[in-house]
């Protein structure tokens, strides 16, 4: 089956209003591209901006996180239904940095995917292992371990509505990047568990990304796996040279 590719870009914490208003409006005369889907994360501050400047294009915009509660006393927070409100269709979820520095669990990130599919959101769930566990042969089982609390509850027609990041931790912002074949050997590992799981259709349906300093002189080889539909781009979605990775054939 053929998957549209999807290249997500994270801005994560950067670009002031004014660089972010400038930035978008170059990215949009060089990725507004049919031949796959392109979509910013971007901070909360920028959601609005953003959807007006790519208004008519064919750039997506999405949000870097969100609360699983609908509303309530959760100062700060922002939720699937206000991300809805404003027409945002993705969100990352449980991406390695909140992960860690913010303790976000496997149950929570669940709770998260859950809450934006009920808010008619995509989200994006991001997976992956630090160094140590790579270097002590244990990728698979935690790649298992997270894959199965992150879709817990959901069905297979769920399946086709979510994105699957593999984020190898030990290669985000570091400027190591897993060789395409490490890296597609967990995208078919993420698709055999999605496979049993939920049925053949329902694997053949997902997109399952890298995200790992992912950048123009990769992608190419990256995105040409049978199993990685796209990319999550970190810094290198912050620049001029995006291009490329969109344009990566």
């Amino acid at each position: 089956m053929s998957r549209k590719k999807l290249i997500a870009g994270n801005w994560k914490m950067n670009l002031c209003a004014k660089k972010a208003e400038d930035f978008a409006n170059e990215m949009k005369g060089t990725v507004n591209t049919d031949a796959v889907d392109v979509v910013f994360c971007v901070p909360y501050v920028h959601l609005s901006a953003m959807k007006g400047i790519f208004a008519g294009t064919k750039i997506g915009v999405g949000a870097q996180n969100m609360h699983y509660a609908a509303s309530g006393a959760y100062t700060g927070e922002i939720s699937g239904e206000m991300l809805a409100s404003m027409d945002i269709p993705y969100v990352i979820i449980g991406h390695s940095e909140r992960r860690e520095y913010f303790k976000e669990s496997d149950t929570e990130v669940n709770l998260k995917a859950l809450a934006a599919l009920e808010a008619g959101l995509t989200p994006i769930i991001c997976i992956g292992e630090t160094s140590k566990q790579r270097k002590s042969g244990r990728t698979f089982n935690v790649i298992r371990k997270q894959l199965a609390f992150a879709i817990d509850e959901m069905s297979a027609d769920d399946m086709a509505k979510i994105v699957i990041a593999y984020e190898p931790i030990w290669a985000i912002g570091t400027g190591d990047v897993a060789t395409k074949e490490q890296a597609e050997e967990v995208c078919a590992l993420i698709r055999e568990e999605v496979k049993a799981g939920h049925g053949q259709a329902a694997a053949e349906k997902i997109r399952i990304l890298y995200g790992g300093s992912v950048a123009p002189e990769n992608a190419k080889e990256l995105f040409s796996m049978p199993n990685i539909d796209g990319g999550l781009v970190g810094g290198a979605s912050l620049k001029a040279s995006f291009e490329k990775v969109v344009h990566f054939e």
